[in-house]
């Protein structure tokens, strides 16, 4: 087969002909020129920057007859013709990623006593050597400190903080950057011409954000690119061909939201997610513009774009547009979505609600719309106990009875409890009482920013567990011990908290100013003072069973009653 792929073809044969690593290339051609070798070199980096391909022309290098006074190869000489031809004895390459064994290291160093039969150096490039094991470090630790004249070892890696850190500290370390966007556009264009593939920029651009920084990913997409283009890569089949969302979609989403115009995006959302792309990819994508975007408005920040000419000439003027509040509102409300989205249940939902709220950051007559978001799961928290009034008060009016028993229930943990199963229960058979289900939507967006605001023992009850959930990892267990405890309005607003041992006093204790400024902000209401208090023994109340509560449910609740009656209630 006489095709070779680009990777391979246009891979670098010499130090000025790597791209990306001008100062690296500049440190080792120095060496070169000096003969100051050290005995151990350590080549870090992301996959496809040029790590191997440095090592190999290094090795090169330094075992050539007639180096040039750049401290290149000359390529004339034998041992630089034999190692073109790769039949270099002096030059050996390991992959340990697949000869991880001490087995294979054992065999390796005992090739370091015979000395070089052609050139200066034997030189070992151990490529991956993070996948070594521990045993195969061993047995290569002792002939790293202490190597023959004539060895020199190049090793090289995507994880260096997987290396013993013994290892480590006998080597010289080059880090290896990622290759900046229009560095990886220049080499396509060298590449697409000496190819005679006609292209445009902004498909190279394409190509190259594709890639992430890796030149050989580039070469293997634009192989790919080139195939199904036939030779003309243009903007519109990359984005075909590479199934990525056209950047039109992000800067028409941005437009609508500084026009406020919500009903605009939900169809594009639609339309965008009926091509199979999914929410989180948007997200994601949107996020990374609206940043573009934000770079745009400042000349110094101009070069963090990393895209073509042509595509910072649009994001340049849509940052005209943009106000520096709005593009930090939405970069927040972006990045909030992005770590929900895993544990949303209804994904697009979350995704819809996100772009409402980035549409109507501008609005003047929502000043809180750009704020942060709650946390999903406080939101599913609120929409379960935000329905509870609606639907009790329907189902009420069948069994002849008004919604103030419901409030009328106890104030204790087991009470807590009811509340949550009889909310749940509720919702159930919300659809067979044709019960008009809330506006959770507007619910999310509207707040109030009042001071001293009024809040309910509901209010108390829905932010307190949602204050739990919000309590950091480190702080999880206490966190599940105070979902379990109930806070009281003692003397409105003051908030008493009743805990059941001393241990757990005294560890929220320690953070009681945190949490009283927490439920200050949450119920939004700064004369809120929170007072502690040890359970006596009078306060502790019997746990009920589920068949338990239900029974009592029925007994002092009408609406269930009559709700029983109807349907009939079984315990699964």
């Amino acid at each position: 087969m006489d095709y070779i792929v680009s990777a391979r073809k246009y891979r670098p044969m010499s130090f000025d002909t790597v791209v990306g690593q001008e100062a690296l290339t500049t440190t080792l051609r120095n060496t070169v020129k000096s003969g100051k070798l050290a005995h151990a070199y350590l080549f870090c980096g992301p996959r496809g920057v040029g790590k191997t391909t440095c090592a190999r022309i290094f090795a090169k290098a330094i075992n050539c007859m007639n180096p040039t006074v750049d401290g290149e190869a000359c390529n004339e000489c034998e041992s630089c013709r034999s190692f073109n031809e790769q039949r270099s004895l002096n030059i050996f390459e390991l992959d340990a990623a697949s000869n991880n064994g001490v087995d294979a290291m054992k065999a390796l160093m005992e090739q370091t006593r015979i000395p070089p039969q052609l050139g200066k150096y034997k030189v070992f490039i151990i490529d991956e050597v993070h996948m070594l094991s521990k045993q195969a470090f061993n047995a290569f630790l002792k002939t790293l400190e202490e190597p023959p004249a004539h060895v020199v070892f190049i090793l090289a890696t995507t994880e260096k903080h997987q290396i013993l850190p013994t290892i480590i500290s006998r080597c010289q370390i080059y880090d290896f950057e990622r290759m900046t966007t229009q560095n990886i556009i220049n080499h396509l264009k060298m590449v697409a011409e000496k190819e005679g593939v006609t292209y445009e920029e902004e498909a190279l651009s394409v190509i190259a954000e594709k890639a992430d920084g890796g030149m050989r990913d580039a070469l293997s997409v634009f192989d790919q690119t080139v195939s199904f283009c036939q030779g003309n890569v243009t903007y519109d089949k990359v984005i075909e061909d590479l199934n990525v969302l056209d950047s039109d979609n992000y800067f028409r989403i941005i437009d609508l939201a500084l026009d406020n115009k919500v009903s605009d995006i939900m169809l594009l959302l639609n339309d965008i997610i009926n091509r199979g792309f999914d929410g989180r990819h948007l997200i994601n994508g949107l996020a990374s513009h609206v940043r573009r975007v934000m770079m745009a408005r400042n000349e110094q920040t101009l070069p963090l774009l990393e895209v073509s000419q042509q595509q910072t000439a649009k994001f340049q003027e849509q940052a005209k547009r943009c106000t520096d509040k709005f593009l930090y509102a939405a970069l927040r409300l972006l990045n909030d979505c992005d770590i929900e989205y895993r544990q949303a249940t209804n994904k697009r939902l979350l995704v819809e609600l996100t772009l409402i709220e980035v549409a109507q950051v501008t609005q003047d007559d929502e000043p809180a719309a750009g704020r942060r978001p709650r946390r999903l799961k406080s939101l599913f928290q609120r929409m379960t106990t935000g329905t509870q009034p609606k639907v009790a008060e329907q189902v009420a009016t069948v069994g002849q009875t008004s919604q103030s028993t419901l409030k009328a229930a106890p104030r204790s943990a087991a009470a807590a409890t009811k509340k949550v199963k009889l909310s749940s229960l509720l919702t159930n058979f919300e659809s067979l009482v044709n019960a008009e289900k809330p506006n959770y939507q507007q619910e999310v967006i509207e707040e109030t920013e009042k001071d001293t605001q009024e809040f309910t023992q509901s209010d108390l009850e829905r932010e307190w567990l949602i204050m739990c959930k919000r309590m950091p990892q480190q702080m999880a267990g206490m966190a599940a011990r105070l979902q379990n405890v109930v806070p009281q309005i003692s003397d409105y607003p003051n908030i008493q908290l009743i805990v059941n041992n001393k241990m757990l006093l005294a560890e929220v204790q320690e953070i009681k100013g945190r949490i009283r400024a927490s439920m200050a902000k949450q119920l939004h209401n700064g004369n809120i003072q929170f007072s502690l208090t040890l359970n006596e023994a009078e306060h502790h109340h019997k746990v009920l069973t589920q068949y338990e509560m239900m029974e009592k449910l029925i007994e002092t609740e009408p609406a269930i009653r009559k709700m029983n009656e109807i349907f009939k209630f079984e315990l699964q």
